[in-house]
């Protein structure tokens, strides 16, 4: 009888992770929506997102968020596809973060950052007198960007966690990090800040506190690279950096110390790197009259391998985690184009997705 239940029990174990699979949420820019697609399927449309001009989703546990850019923070059931709460925040928003019991949004219009419960309630609003930007979490920190008065502010939950919801207060602030910050990533214990004018960017150690500017030379011959502003289109994976250069049709390639290793010649001016989950290549968009191209790049050789075009603007592309697949939103042909990544072809069209841009996954939970 045990031997039974042991066998019963390893069916059902493994059943339900086969149940889980991944479900692709994309944006459909002009049409105020979400498209979902799975198994390379065009399954339905979540109408109701507001401006999604720049329209970001992300998930924590069983929820989706979405942030608008007319400022609204939107809830939703990845599952069931439904909208379960929204609150507006400002006129304008540029970015958020989800924390265990918290959302914090960064807000253009109203100069302002708000924190709100996971189901959208207000819990505070901290006014900065400036857009932010570059907003992010550092276990009971939230981290961010003054764009108008370049500065850096460090806030700190006094709960540290505990409560059942947060309570940010004002913990550091540094002044003339740069001029006009613009975007920021975390890389481990490190906030680093790219500016728009500024001919570096900054870096923010998290366990100490302390903040300084780094020169990012291209070469031996010290050429600097002039501006840092975005890095959500950096790709940093192993031992490598990959940084589509500003106004150049190249790649830049760093190793984890930001020693230049090689600088990789690309047909088009670079927007867009993102790295396969397995850390071998590196697709890469464009944008001008390469619009239309992706170029794969071996992240062990650092040469070209592959080419694609397309008879329309490339906006996003997202990898697969499950399946050797690359997705590619082509936004003026209002398709999603499949690339198998193993032999490297043109797998499947999806259709019906309207003006699709921004490309994001979901991984249901086996039952």
């Amino acid at each position: 009888m045990k031997i039974f239940f042991s066998i019963m029990l390893f069916i059902a174990i493994n059943s339900s992770s086969l149940l889980a699979h991944e479900k692709y949420f994309v944006v459909e820019r002009e049409s105020s929506s979400l498209a979902v697609i799975e198994e390379g399927l065009y399954r339905n449309s979540i109408e109701g997102m507001h401006n999604m001009n720049h329209g970001v989703v992300k998930f924590k546990d069983k929820d989706g968020y979405v942030i608008s850019r007319d400022g609204y923070v939107i809830k939703f059931d990845p599952i069931n596809e439904k909208i379960e709460a929204q609150y507006k925040t400002s006129k304008s928003a540029i970015g958020f973060v989800i924390g265990k019991n918290y959302i914090a949004v960064a807000n253009y219009d109203d100069k302002s950052v708000d924190i709100l419960t996971r189901d959208l309630k207000p819990i505070k609003k901290i006014k900065t007198g400036s857009k932010n930007v570059g907003i992010k979490i550092y276990k009971n920190y939230i981290i961010f960007a003054q764009m108008d008065n370049d500065k850096l502010t460090v806030l700190k939950d006094t709960t540290n966690g505990k409560g059942k919801n947060p309570n940010f207060v004002v913990y550091k602030e540094f002044d003339h990090i740069g001029t006009m910050p613009f975007d920021a990533m975390i890389q481990d214990n490190k906030y680093i800040v790219g500016f728009f004018v500024s001919k570096f960017f900054g870096t923010l150690d998290l366990d100490t506190m302390s903040y300084k500017k780094i020169k990012i030379m291209l070469n031996d011959k010290r050429q600097m690279v002039l501006k840092v502003p975005h890095f959500g289109f950096w790709s940093i994976g192993g031992d490598k950096i990959f940084i589509p250069a500003v106004g150049d049709n190249k790649v830049l390639v760093y190793d984890m110390n930001f020693k230049n290793i090689k600088n990789i010649t690309v047909e088009g001016t670079p927007v867009f790197t993102s790295l396969s989950p397995d850390k071998k290549y590196l697709a890469v968009t464009f944008s001008g009259k390469k619009f239309p191209v992706i170029q794969i790049i071996n992240t062990k050789t650092l040469k070209i391998i592959k080419r694609f075009e397309f008879k329309g603007k490339v906006l996003h592309v997202r990898w697969s985690k499950e399946k050797p697949n690359l997705y590619v939103s082509v936004n003026d042909k209002n398709m999603v184009v499949v690339i198998e990544t193993k032999q490297w072809y043109r797998r499947r069209d999806i259709y019906n997705v309207k003006k699709p841009s921004g490309i994001f996954l979901y991984k249901t939970k086996g039952l």
